[in-house]
């Protein structure tokens, strides 16, 4: 959903498989089914033959289906109905993510989300939707704004976010909101929009893809004029049903704001529907900052912390000794060190401080740095936790191990602005588009949650930044189009450049970073900027793109290209100079020529400009020479058909045709062979989905399911992941 856990905003958007069925205690059952035909019809059919199951929605914009509850019994004779076109397990999706009072802000590198709005304009009239997992519409600073909304994981009209009383806790929503439209003791971006709160993620911030469409249309119905979505998966398709119905909203004139993901720093790890052609998909930049590290001063040792979510700021400011707290029990004036194990991280810093700790490091026991979360609201920790690497943990226990006295200090550096390494890097596969749009502050972003405030991070936290920012433009610019504000907000953005002052990757940064003011101020308006030119495949091609140009003045504007210098294997035609009238519209053609022998084979891309008085416009291109590394085959999910325990269901996206596909099973433990759960033949680019006998399938158990697929080309590709029998 990475390097972000679960207790990161998009929660590091992991693909977990189940079904959308959500039974309550009472065996009540509410279950959204896709239809063919018209969906009306098919209501009034069930009302007249089935009066126990209730039709709670209807669905006919972003697709064809209807909402029922009803008890288990009632509703597995729904199956057997011959106008019901899929009952079945999808992607599930998981908010794209610590609570506090409002002295949080005493972090000093919090960043506030009204910050970002330099403008005079609130966002006043303007309808955002927030689908997400509710929102805390009783809290202070959201009461307000808030104007109703509707639960699609209990079918009510109820999108409070979850309690502890009915599952695992979110406040992932409201922490959206807030950065959209929060109007209290904390401001939002546009603090006078209206909020709209669609629940289509449940307890611990899960749903399905289903969910999350029936959200989005609900949302249409409403009629939002933007609908921000910090939610995703891993299948990195334009095609996927996410991704086609975010299309569709837009289509009705919605703007669609969905945050890019948490997988970075890979290429490849944007996923659905941040996918889509028409969404206006964030990725998260990260501001200048001082960042605390612990340093050895003896052996000029430096080691990298991360916060936990939930803890007070790091603020020690002298020597401190540190101690191991698996076997000492003196951490009284001290530092304690933990392991990462299976006893939580909030019962960790609670033993600690109730020993005298005067803070928690807890090391990682697998590769690489990790982001964990304390419970700081139930368990009042007044000291600061952290994290850090398996290595340096490692290497911290056994000094100590050698008796030796380890005492830490705490120094800072400094941080340039930069793109969050979290953030998920495009291109998109199959079209081979350019991802994400723009960029939005994603660290350390201070908002509301249930009961007060907190510091949250993620492209989650930056697609609502994009979201109060088209408010505000909608609000000023009543007459602009989604898409001239897309553009607007696409054209003024900053491009971010890496450590050697070079503009760092389009696939990294789209566009860049927003610039609310400047986007209303625009006296140019580049439409579809990215320009992404697809994938070579002959000895000598040439592809065209046609970009729109707006003249948003009342006086003759003139541009020029800066036609790049001949490189080997591809070449430019760009008109040198065209002048455009007031207001006038004009489409400018731009062509690349690449003779592919003369290239290596993969992603091209890079940066082209456009001058205009004085005035510089970076358009980013991509192109695929021949082939490229990306993943193949992804988001196989495999689970029992609902109201069946005979028959399982999986599903498969593919990037390109294969041959042939097999599933093989292994103990995740011994990493031995187990069996082969099926094999398919000649499978198609895009979803494949099907039925697989129980007798076929064999054990029960948990397993590490090996991918491998046989591509159109002979060669082979594999991936894996875990699944669950049951």
């Amino acid at each position: 959903m990475g390097r972000i856990l679960v207790l990161m905003c998009l929660l590091s958007i992991i693909p977990i498989t189940s079904s959308f069925a959500a039974e309550t205690e009472d065996h009540i059952q509410s279950i959204i089914i896709e239809v063919e035909g018209d969906p009306n019809e098919h209501k009034e059919y069930v009302q007249t033959h089935y009066p126990s199951v209730e039709v709670v929605a209807v669905y006919t914009k972003l697709f064809n289906g209807i909402a029922l509850q009803g008890e288990d019994q009632a509703l597995d004779r729904m199956q057997s109905l011959d106008f019901v076109k899929n009952i079945h397990t999808v992607q599930t999706y998981e908010a794209t993510e610590q609570t506090t009072t409002l002295e949080a802000a005493a972090d000093p590198n919090a960043v506030f989300p009204a910050e970002l709005n330099t403008t005079g304009y609130t966002g006043e009239g303007v309808k955002v939707g927030v689908i997400d997992t509710g929102i805390d519409y009783e809290h202070p600073d959201l009461q307000k704004n808030y104007q109703k909304g509707y639960d699609l994981v209990d079918l009510d009209d109820d999108p409070m976010e979850t309690t502890s009383q009915q599952g695992i806790p979110t406040l992932h929503g409201s922490h959206v909101a807030g950065i959209i439209a929060a109007d209290g003791d904390m401001k939002g971006v546009a603090p006078d929009a209206d909020i709209y709160a669609y629940r289509a993620l449940g307890p611990g911030g899960q749903g399905t893809s289903i969910q999350v469409i029936a959200a989005m249309e609900q949302a249409v119905e409403d009629g939002v004029d933007v609908m921000n979505l910090s939610l995703g998966n891993n299948v990195n398709g334009p095609d996927y049903p996410t991704s086609v119905a975010v299309n569709k909203a837009a289509q009705l004139g919605v703007a669609v704001v969905i945050a890019n993901g948490n997988n970075g720093p890979g290429d490849w790890t944007v996923g659905s529907p941040a996918t889509a052609n028409k969404a206006m998909s964030v990725g998260a930049s990260s501001p200048k900052q001082e960042i605390p590290f612990l340093y050895e001063r003896w052996e000029d040792k430096k080691i990298e912390i991360t916060p936990m979510a939930g803890s007070i700021p790091w603020d020690l400011n002298t020597f401190y000794d540190l101690v191991d707290a698996e076997t000492t029990k003196d951490l009284d004036g001290k530092i304690a060190l933990f392991q990462r194990g299976s006893i939580p991280f909030t019962e960790k810093a609670r033993l600690a401080q109730e020993k005298g700790a005067r803070a928690v490091v807890i090391y990682n026991k697998d590769e690489g740095a990790f982001q964990g979360m304390i419970d700081n609201k139930q368990q009042h920790i007044k000291i600061p936790v952290v994290s850090i690497s398996k290595v340096d943990g490692e290497w911290l226990v056994d000094k100590l191990k050698d008796k030796q006295k380890v005492s830490l200090e705490t120094h800072y550096q400094t941080k340039q602005q930069s793109i969050a390494e979290f953030s998920s890097r495009g291109p998109v596969t199959v079209n081979w588009n350019i991802k994400p749009d723009i960029l939005a502050p994603g660290t350390s972003i201070l908002s509301t949650v249930p009961g007060g405030y907190q510091v949250l991070q993620g492209t989650s936290m930056a697609a609502p930044h994009v979201a109060g920012a088209i408010a505000l433009l909608k609000e000023a610019k009543p007459d602009w189009t989604n898409q001239q504000i897309y553009g607007a907000l696409k054209t003024t953005a900053v491009q971010m450049k890496d450590g050697n002052k070079q503009l760092v990757q389009p696939i990294i940064q789209g566009m860049g970073l927003i610039k609310p003011q400047e986007a209303m101020e625009t006296e140019t308006i580049l439409y579809d900027p990215q320009l992404a030119f697809g994938q070579i495949t002959d000895y000598s091609q040439s592809k065209r793109e046609n970009i729109v140009i707006e003249n948003t003045t009342n006086e003759t504007q003139t541009y020029r290209f800066n036609v790049p210098y001949k490189q080997a294997g591809y070449s430019w035609k760009l008109p040198t100079s065209f002048t455009l009238e007031p207001k006038e519209k004009k489409k400018v053609p731009i062509e690349l020529k690449v003779t592919s022998p003369q290239l290596k084979t993969g992603v091209h891309q890079g940066w082209i400009t456009l001058e205009r008085k004085g005035k510089t416009y970076r358009l980013p291109y991509l192109f695929v020479n021949q082939s490229a590394d990306n993943p193949k085959a992804m988001g196989f999910e495999f689970t029992l058909k609902p109201f069946s325990k005979e028959e399982f269901t999986y599903r498969l996206y593919l990037t390109e045709p294969t041959k042939r596909v097999e599933v093989d099973l292994y103990n995740p433990d011994t990493l031995m062979f187990e069996r082969n759960l099926m094999t398919k033949e000649a499978l198609d680019t895009g979803v494949n989905e099907g039925q697989i006998d129980k007798k076929k399938v064999g054990k029960s158990g948990h397993y590490l399911a090996i991918i491998t697929i046989q591509l159109a080309n002979g060669k082979y590709e594999s991936y894996e992941t875990m699944i669950a029998i049951p």
